[in-house]
């Protein structure tokens, strides 16, 4: 595989919000990609991965960047990805072909661990509970989420038997817009979350043996529509985000919070400006949320946001596993670092 190498544009584009400013590192990437994908391990390495079978990795936090387009997946979707480290690192396409492959390597080579036939598998995330043990999840297979799990970090993978897979209504689906719809936490506990004419949260205290539903006021009853992104803080304090993919501006709320675990759900009394996608703790009371019409932020737990940014294309914030990087990435090879 040919590869590329693009560092960080000099500008530097800041925005005061809530009270601090922060600042916008854009990356000149020429890939044309449309990245949704993303994982940052911590200050010094981040992935990302996306249309056109491009996949791209940092080790020196975000300032230059090597890509690559996955041979023989050229006209892949790589919306699911979980790295591990500078050279370990998991990708999975939204559509067909369904497979998901892993490097051990800096992605110079890559291996199927996974493939289907079945063209009504479409994979929406992936998170890993550890170093062994993940999980990776797709839109509903007779009736029930598709649920994969590996306890080797991912070199195979085996279906979680159905009776353990959460039942759907009809209409009932996943979105893959930035892979944060599947949330892993504390070494047993999985969050997932659902779209379309029903959207709801199913929540798993035992790595996914039972369920417990949860359905937060947030809008749906079409395709288009419903929960985009999840992230909790603590077993009792999360929020979500989301709206009208073919609305993105319509005035109602786009974003709950909960401080008891998803029994009652708040709607702030100034919500983000419009439908998001991610959603992203940087720290107890700081969060994030971004999507195609632009970025919101919230000092105090996700209860009132406050526009940070009006910049068109943005799919997926992510803050780094153990550190303090913050990366934005999305639509046209669009690559930020966010530094508070």
């Amino acid at each position: 595989m040919k590869s590329y190498c693009f560092s960080l544009i000099i500008t530097l584009l800041s925005f005061t919000a809530i009270g601090q400013e922060l600042h916008w590192q854009p990356i000149i990437t020429n890939t044309g990609a449309s990245f949704r994908g993303l994982s940052v391990v911590d200050d010094h390495t981040a992935w990302v991965s996306g249309s056109k079978g491009w996949v791209g990795h940092s080790t020196d936090g975000g300032n230059h960047w090597h890509f690559a387009q996955v041979k023989g997946f050229e006209k892949c979707d790589f919306r699911s990805l979980y790295a591990f480290d500078q050279n370990n690192a998991i990708i999975a396409s939204a559509g067909v072909p369904a497979v998901v492959l892993r490097t051990n390597d800096g992605g110079r080579n890559w291996k199927v661990v996974y493939s289907s036939d079945d063209t009504a598998v479409f994979f929406d995330g992936i998170d890993f509970f550890n170093k062994n043990e993940g999980i990776l999840y797709g839109d509903p297979i007779r009736g029930s989420l598709l649920i994969l799990r590996t306890e080797n970090g991912g070199d195979s993978w085996h279906e979680a038997p159905l009776a353990n897979r959460p039942k759907l209504q009809e209409g009932e689906a996943s979105f893959a817009a930035s892979g944060t719809t599947i949330r892993c936490y504390d070494n047993n506990r999985i969050v997932i979350a659902t779209g379309g004419k029903y959207s709801r949260l199913f929540i798993s205290y035992d790595k996914g043996t039972h369920w417990r539903i949860v359905s937060p006021p947030v809008i749906h009853g079409e395709n288009s529509t419903g929960i985009f992104s999840t992230a909790f803080f603590n077993e009792r304090t999360g929020v979500i985000v989301g709206g009208n993919y073919k609305q993105e501006q319509v005035k109602v709320n786009h974003v709950f919070c909960t401080t008891d675990g998803g029994s009652t759900w708040k709607a702030p009394a100034f919500p983000t400006r419009g439908y998001r996608e991610c959603v992203e703790y940087l720290n107890k009371n700081t969060l994030i949320a971004t999507g195609p019409s632009g970025t919101d932020v919230s000092s105090d737990g996700g209860i009132n946001w406050k526009p940070v940014s009006d910049e068109k294309g943005f799919h997926v914030v992510r803050k780094s596993r153990t550190g303090s990087l913050i990366i934005m990435a999305g639509a046209e090879g669009k690559i930020s670092l966010v530094k508070l």
